[in-house]
């Protein structure tokens, strides 16, 4: 271990020693005990107690998961050589043309920085921290791959006599010790318990690991499609690449314990880069046991990407904040899955996954919901399709026009099917949910809007015998493009508030890609449909995207820290739209960093980003040092042997000399500015264009009001490859009234060829 990783880890020891605090209530759950040392432990505990169970045994970071009384956390966080004791807790898991429309591809055909400087991502490994993989998805064919090299993982195969990895799937592994604490068993999801089938075996018994997985480095499968729609060839970002499966998710959630045991397994296996589609509520990053556990994979030389929640559009819903963790929102593609309603010479526009009525343009009978109750429901209920609310001898080889609300949206067609209908039309009500989804229904339909469904309603009431049809099409180059989904969680940082979170945005809506057919299309009980590949939305679709390109670049650059990567990724984003507009969210609004962060990845300018923000093992460590300074200086001599060795110079927090918005970070955003006055902070950049005797110019976008920014030197001039120079960017409240919000700006130093984009927060608000 060199010098500088071990006083990272030594800073972030010293960091997890401040207060935690713990449950008041008594029950047997989990948590992770930090120690000085590990040899004498179970004497150590058992001057407390010896009910206990050990979970893990976590060496890279002198730890223990113990399953334990929690009334008894006080009394171990006494215990002599007791650093830290961090809670257990739950994490949830948060394609065809998707590469297309980032460039990669051009009329189907793959670009050449794709298929000749990356090399599809030959040579890496990706691993996927999830619900498990479905082992023959072509996703994972191994055609044309020899044996890796390298390679220290394994296929733990559990009590699944006929799993199986191969040369493309080198790696799949299991971890449930955590999820199965009594806490968290007894936490069923929609009515679902946990199953030993599930937990012993690495194979996906829920759709969402082999999904996010096949994003990132799924091999290229033709025809591939979901539901007859969206048909092309699956692939992921990087598609020569190997892959690894870590499955910690379940019915339950995911255990931080078993993420954090997930994660070192795939550290000591040897991956390149790892995904994480999951994510829990933001915590200090004492208390986050994934921040613990990606720190050390990036010290290793990991590069960590993780999803940035589905609880938008609530400012400051993000999680996965760390500043080691390259974020992900999820925005929309310029593909929609369109599906209209034609009558009387007009037409209604929705969207559906759903296939036409056939023949294609015949007529059907129509009737409104509210027109087809069964003779013991009320209106109310029919209107709503609602299940047994319809009389099939008014429904039969009718399409229904239903509403939403009450039940789910795919279960209202197949209430429609089960009364003899033939299609639906389903209808947003006036005042409720405005967004439109193309849902996998069980008939032919479309989704309106309350707005498009008004003359549809009107011509109902007024013709004795209406009929129409339902056309479904795939539309592609759909503008405007990016837009921001509004379930993708927002900042601000609610921890560090001088990171800006999230990092980027990538596409995270209707995402076709690999599924597993030993579960049901959709969660819905009565859905029996098996899909080799489905369509799925989230912040979890968003993540591997960003993952694959990560791992085309590890492949380019073999030599490149994570941070190097991240910031490739994050200094070569746009924040443009097709339509040469500016990203919008979900209201058609422009949106903002706090949305898209630095903005929509471009993986063809991240292979060559021409200057990037590195961030060392002692940048960490003095971010660190700056979020929550230490007063526990009298744990070194006792820390040295286990972190930097008893020759090394201690790492010591310098107070006050170091701030969080100081942090060599791609994007710069600083918070709780003086009302009068101006503020500071400090970059590097390291030269790693194509040639040496380079000149960057600064170009800065001043924030509409409040704050005037200032970047000195103007210019950096560049002698030699891998050279760094340092600037300062000066922040000076010009209007203390508009600075009170958030304002937005940015700077781009550019040589005429690249563009190193930083987008820029600033606020006099603290906290």
């Amino acid at each position: 271990m060199g010098r500088g990783g071990r006083v990272l880890l030594l800073a972030f020891v010293l960091f997890l020693t401040s207060h935690l605090t713990t449950p008041a209530s008594a029950a047997m759950k989990s948590c992770l005990l930090v120690l000085s040392d590990l040899t004498s432990w179970p004497a150590l505990i058992a001057g407390v107690t010896n009910q206990y169970k050990q979970l893990y045994l976590f060496k890279e970071i002198s730890a223990i998961g113990l399953q334990i009384d929690d009334s008894l956390f006080p009394a171990l966080e006494q215990l002599p050589g007791v650093l830290a004791v961090i809670p257990d807790r739950l994490h949830k898991v948060q394609t065809t043309h998707s590469w297309e429309f980032l460039g990669l591809e051009s009329g189907g055909e793959p670009k050449n920085e794709w298929k000749y400087d990356a090399k599809f991502g030959e040579g890496v490994v990706i691993g996927n921290v999830d619900t498990g993989v479905s082992p023959t998805s072509e996703s994972f064919r191994d055609d044309g791959f020899g044996a890796p090299s390298g390679w220290c993982g394994k296929c733990d195969s559990g009590k699944d006599s006929t799993f199986r990895c191969n040369k493309k799937l080198i790696g799949a592994r299991f971890f449930n010790a955590g999820v199965q604490v009594p806490d968290f068993l007894d936490q069923p999801v929609e009515g679902k318990q946990l199953n030993q089938t599930d937990l012993n075996s690495p194979r996906d018994y829920d759709g969402h690991g082999s999904h996010t997985l096949s994003t990132a480095g799924g091999g290229f499968v033709q025809g591939a499609g979901a539901f007859g729609r969206g048909s092309g060839t699956a692939k992921g970002g990087s598609p020569r690449a190997r892959v690894a499966s870590y499955k910690a998710c379940y019915t339950a959630g995911c255990s931080s314990l078993d993420i954090l045991a997930a994660i070192f397994a795939a550290v000591e296996d040897g991956v390149h880069v790892l995904s994480l589609s999951v994510g829990a509520p933001a915590a200090d990053y004492a208390a986050d046991l994934m921040a613990i556990g990606t720190l050390y994979a990036v010290h290793k030389g990991v590069a960590v990407v993780a999803s940035a929640g589905n609880s938008g559009p609530q400012p400051g819903s993000v999680t996965n904040l760390a500043p080691w963790i390259l974020t992900v929102g999820a925005s929309t593609m310029d593909r929609d899955f369109a599906a209209d309603a034609v009558f009387d010479n007009s037409t209604v526009k929705g969207r559906s996954l759903s296939a036409s009525t056939l023949p294609a343009g015949q007529p059907y009978p129509m009737i409104s919901g509210q027109d087809a109750s069964a003779a013991d429901q009320s209106i109310d209920n029919s209107t709503l399709c609602l299940p047994g609310s319809l009389d099939p001898a008014k429904v039969r080889g009718k399409i229904v026009v239903c509403t939403r609300g009450a039940n789910g949206r795919v279960e209202k067609g197949l209430v429609v099917k089960q009364a003899s209908g033939v299609g639906m039309v389903l209808c947003n009500g006036a005042g409720g949910a405005v967004d439109i989804i193309a849902d996998p229904h069980l008939v032919p339909a479309a989704h309106c809007s309350y707005s498009q469904c008004e003359d549809l309603l009107k011509y109902l009431q007024s013709t004795e015998f209406p009929v129409g049809y339902i056309t479904a099409r795939d539309e592609l180059g759909v503008k405007p493009a990016p837009v921001m989904a509004d379930f993708s969680s927002r900042g601000p940082n609610t921890i560090t508030p001088q990171i800006l979170k999230p990092d980027v945005t990538a596409p995270g809506v209707d995402v076709i890609a690999a599924y597993s057919e030993e579960v049901p299309a959709t969660d819905l009980p009565f859905d029996d449909r098996r899909v080799p590949y489905n369509m799925v939305s989230g912040t979890s679709m968003s993540c591997p995207h960003v993952a694959g390109i990560a791992g085309l670049i590890k492949a380019k650059h073999p030599d490149w820290s994570p941070a190097m990567i991240k910031s490739a990724i994050m200094t070569t984003a746009s924040t443009g739209g097709n339509d040469d507009g500016q990203i919008r969210d979900e209201t058609g609004a422009a949106a903002t960093p706090f949305s898209y962060g630095s903005g929509h990845v471009n993986p063809v300018r991240a292979l060559d980003p021409g200057l990037v923000y590195d961030t060392t093992p002692y940048d960490y460590a003095n971010f660190l040092c700056s979020v929550r300074p230490t007063q526990t200086q009298s744990l070194i001599p006792l820390l040295l042997p286990l972190f930097v060795g008893a020759n090394a110079n201690p790492f010591r927090c310098s107070l006050g000399a170091y701030r969080p918005e100081d942090l060599n970070y791609p994007s710069i955003s600083a918070a709780c500015l003086s009302r009068s006055g101006t503020t500071t902070v400090k970059r590097r950049v390291r030269n790693v264009g194509a040639g040496p005797w380079l000149q960057y110019n600064v170009t800065v976008v001043q924030p509409a009001a409040g704050v005037r920014i200032t970047v000195q030197p103007g210019t950096l001039s560049f002698g030699k490859i891998n050279e760094e120079k340092e600037f300062t960017v000066k922040l000076e409240i010009c209007d203390a009234t508009a600075a009170a919000g958030y304002v937005f700006g940015s700077i781009e130093w550019s040589d005429g060829k690249h563009r190193v984009r930083s987008p820029v927060v600033a606020t006099t608000k603290c906290g």
